[in-house]
């Protein structure tokens, strides 16, 4: 008689990251390293479908093809908030979208990971945005861990928020004081805060998600302590924090992008192998950046008289059709008369720019950039120093931090905003882009160190190995 078979039961971990590009991007490479370091897990991704952002759609299809070892399940649509919210204050609007699918979250959690014999359920990895399926958590008697895809000065602030309304803070105004926010080694120009925390609905939505983020067992943070090892100190130090783990930096090397085009990489990278080292300022500034006509004149006119040698990456602004950035069929009729015969040879501007390989390449020598932290976290790990151009959430304090606290950073603009109406003129960034190729020097080498610190912290005994090694034994049950 055959002995009897024995099968391991598997945790299974239920992910629900945010549907954003930038939110997405992370939370998996997040997962296949914990699967890479442990696989003993079974993880599920619950997936909601945007109400706006088709390039999220896109992903999500490529992530289906090429990710066997993961369980994608799309969750239930739901009729998202009205139009005027999103404008009025996206972030509320996306939280609102989100916990609307509490109830889908909790049926898909029972009948598909539950329901399976072989796995049992060992907790749920939510986004920032989702704080609403802690409850979740709860009713099914596991433990729900936050990730975090900003990094940990911002978290701070976050955490900071419910003290501040409990205390009668109300909302911030940009002419307010600088404010003293333990995460940050400075104080803290209100013109530099997150456009949010100027309305109602936006300041509310931010204190509930930081209450809930306290009832989770654990904050992981894509960040690596070095980098922000103020913020961190001040985390670990703070009562009523659940533990943080700093993780990162999480960055996907291969730049899968929902966009992807072969032949203009291509040509990009063909263009960049051509130029001297170091030589080249590559513009680009997120799945949700462009500018308006305006604006586009006074870079362009801005980039031919710095002299310098340039990438840069265009999107259309949105429009009634789509509140999503899209591509451009004509350049000429975006840039001053002329502009592109002028810097043939100098220049490269395009649509999608694979963004990591760029950064990657010998020829990139700095790095005009929205701010966004999978951005921070790239140009650090490749040595690229940043010059700062914020444009929504919460890119104007990541700017700050960044030129101000970490000094790796170089200002073209910290409290630029998307709708603001500002116009930065040609001198400026003129100014900016010569100044980082030209000179800089101590930007540059603080940025050369931070590649390298960051880089040994995902090493055997660095500061974010050691603490996902933590998380593992958590998430598994080996530690408490």
């Amino acid at each position: 008689m055959a002995p009897a078979q024995t099968t391991t039961t598997k945790n299974a971990l239920v992910f629900v990251p945010a549907p954003g590009i930038g939110h997405l991007v992370s939370v998996m490479e997040f997962a296949k390293r914990l699967l890479e370091r442990d696989d003993s897990f079974s993880i599920t991704m619950l997936l909601m479908s945007p109400p706006f952002a088709h390039d999220v759609t896109t992903y999500v299809e490529k992530l289906n093809a090429s990710h066997p070892e993961f369980q994608f399940l799309g969750l239930p649509t739901v009729t998202p908030p009205p139009l005027e919210d999103v404008l009025a204050c996206p972030e509320h609007f996306v939280s609102v979208f989100i916990a609307d699918h509490k109830n889908h979250v909790k049926d898909m959690i029972v009948n598909h990971v539950l329901s399976n014999k072989s796995v049992k359920l060992a907790g749920l990895v939510l986004d920032l945005f989702c704080t609403a399926f802690v409850d979740v958590a709860k009713d099914l008697g596991v433990p729900s861990y936050i990730f975090f895809a900003s990094g940990a000065a911002f978290l701070g602030s976050m955490l900071y928020l419910p003290d501040r309304f409990d205390k009668g803070g109300v909302t911030y105004k940009p002419t307010d004081p600088d404010s003293i926010i333990p995460s940050y080694i400075n104080p803290v120009p209100s013109r530099v805060l997150p456009s949010l925390l100027f309305h109602d609905g936006g300041y509310s939505t931010f204190v509930s998600h930081a209450r809930k983020f306290k009832e989770a067992k654990g904050i992981i943070v894509n960040t690596f302590a070095e980098l922000e090892s103020h913020a961190v100190n001040y985390l670990n130090g703070e009562a009523g924090v659940p533990h943080v783990y700093t993780v990162g930096p999480v960055v996907d090397h291969k730049g899968n992008s929902p966009v992807a085009d072969g032949n203009q990489r291509e040509e990009i990278m063909k263009w960049l192998d051509a130029q001297p080292e170091k030589s080249v300022v590559f513009l680009c500034f997120g799945s949700q950046g462009s500018f308006g006509v305006l604006q586009l004149k006074e870079i362009a006119l801005g980039l031919e008289q710095s002299g310098q040698r340039f990438l840069w990456s265009i999107r259309r602004p949105p429009s009634q059709e789509s509140l999503n950035p899209g591509e451009v069929n004509d350049f000429s009729e975006l840039l001053p008369e002329g502009f592109l015969g002028r810097t043939k040879n100098v220049g490269f501007i395009c649509g999608w720019a694979p963004q990591v390989e760029v950064l990657a390449h010998k020829a990139t020598g700095a790095f005009v950039s929205h701010c966004g932290w999978n951005s921070i976290l790239e140009s650090t790990w490749y040595g690229v120093p940043v010059v700062t151009w914020p444009l929504y959430g919460e890119q104007q304090i990541n700017a700050f931090q960044l030129v101000k606290d970490a000094g790796v950073a170089i200002e073209m603009k910290m409290d630029y905003r998307k709708d603001g109406g500002e116009v930065v003129k040609a001198g400026q960034v003129a100014k900016a882009v010569k100044d980082v190729i030209e000179g800089a020097s101590d930007v540059k080498s603080k940025v050369k160190a931070m590649s390298e610190t960051g880089r040994k912290a995902l090493l055997e005994g660095g500061s974010s190995y050691v603490a996902f090694e933590t998380l593992v034994g958590v998430l598994s049950g080996n530690k408490a």
